[in-house]
């Protein structure tokens, strides 16, 4: 009787010890797709991001097979980033009349092109103005670009993403769809190197404009970035301010600094460093009332103002959409005047170039 017993106790023990070891296991896969593919949600979470009915995602998910969600022990659905990108994207789609079953099975890329070209045929007919063109990297953060809430935050302004990509190393080597304005990376921690593709980036595709958003970095680091003319913002930041952020590098009046000889509606970044605008204003020329040498002056004191906007926008919250509306001014009228700048040089024989003398 005593044999059976032990006996029996002994196949419980080695029952209980496969439970705890598949448990482990699955614990030990969970832990490792959350390393590799970043945060997980539940399908709850998912939901209020995305504004899609729970019962939605599910049916997408088991008639449709629009997501593949990871499932816990206890048949939890856990979601990545790249399915609420989806979400966003199937709802923005069926919403036009597209069918969902069509649509359900299309990867992100596809579904992007989609959303793109509609978007573009509806502004030709309700709107003359050009959206604001957007390359973001990091799908967090294009889900966020592509939320009511930030359209919300974002009021009259309006922008459309031509690229998403997943990160910064798959960006070096990704080939862009469309020249877009202004490029939004998302990242979680600043190194030099990061500091370097950045700007390799903004070498290669000629954004106007770079906004980046991270999580922890040395200060050196951050200086560094913002000297090379980038506008960089630590996390947390809000919907509204990030809206403020992006709102900060366009044109007060975008109409009026055409007909001036800008292009587009981006203020592009600064094109002339403090020496090149000291030698400009030293030069003696042929126009009597000094313009070189006022023009010159007046361009690095606003380009002074844009940045202490810049930096007080970074730092007060509270003043966001003052300093948010003082940064573009401050650019705006910069922008102009270099404009005006080259006109002048033009007609004195004047080189702008960095580095010439």
């Amino acid at each position: 009787m005593f044999t059976y017993a032990k006996l029996f106790i002994c196949r419980l023990n080695l029952i209980f010890d496969i439970l705890s070891t598949q448990q482990l296991l699955n614990r030990t896969v969970l832990m490792s797709k959350t390393l590799n593919s970043g945060a997980l949600f539940r399908i709850g979470a998912v939901s209020k991001t995305t504004g899609v009915p729970v019962s939605t995602l599910r049916i997408w998910e088991t008639r449709y097979a629009a997501f593949s969600p990871f499932k816990t022990e206890g048949k939890q659905r856990l979601f990545e980033e790249r399915d609420v990108s989806k979400a966003i994207l199937l709802k923005q789609l069926s919403g036009e009349g597209h069918s969902i079953s069509a649509i359900a099975q299309l990867d992100l890329e596809q579904l992007r092109r989609m959303s793109n070209l509609h978007n573009s045929a509806h502004r030709k007919i309700a709107n003359d103005g050009e959206p604001l063109t957007l390359t973001v990297v990091g799908l967090s953060m294009a889900n966020r670009i592509e939320s009511k809430n930030f359209a919300a935050a974002l009021r009259q302004n309006k922008v459309k993403v031509t690229d998403v990509v997943v990160d910064l190393d798959t960006a070096t080597r990704a080939s862009l769809s469309a020249q877009a304005q202004v490029l939004l990376i998302k990242v979680n921690t600043l190194q030099t190197t990061v500091h370097a593709a950045i700007q390799g980036l903004i070498q290669k595709h000629k954004f106007a404009q770079t906004i980046v958003i991270y999580n922890f970095a040395p200060e050196t680091v951050v200086q560094a970035m913002k000297f090379s003319g980038l506008i960089v913002r630590r996390e947390p930041i809000s919907d509204s301010e990030l809206a403020e952020l992006i709102q900060s590098v366009l044109f007060v009046d975008q109409a009026r600094a055409q007909e001036f000889g800008t292009t587009g509606n981006v203020i592009s970044s600064r094109k002339y460093s403090d020496e090149t605008l000291t030698r400009v204003a030293g030069i003696s020329t042929n126009v009597l009332c000094e313009c070189p040498r006022h023009v010159a002056e007046l361009i690095s004191q606003l380009a002074s103002f844009e940045e202490y906007s810049q930096e007080c926008l970074n730092k007060n919250a509270d003043d966001a959409h003052l300093h948010a509306y003082l940064r573009s001014i401050s650019g705006s009228a910069r922008s102009l005047f270099e404009n005006a700048l080259e006109k002048i040089a033009l007609h004195e024989g004047i080189e702008l170039h960095e580095g010439k003398k």
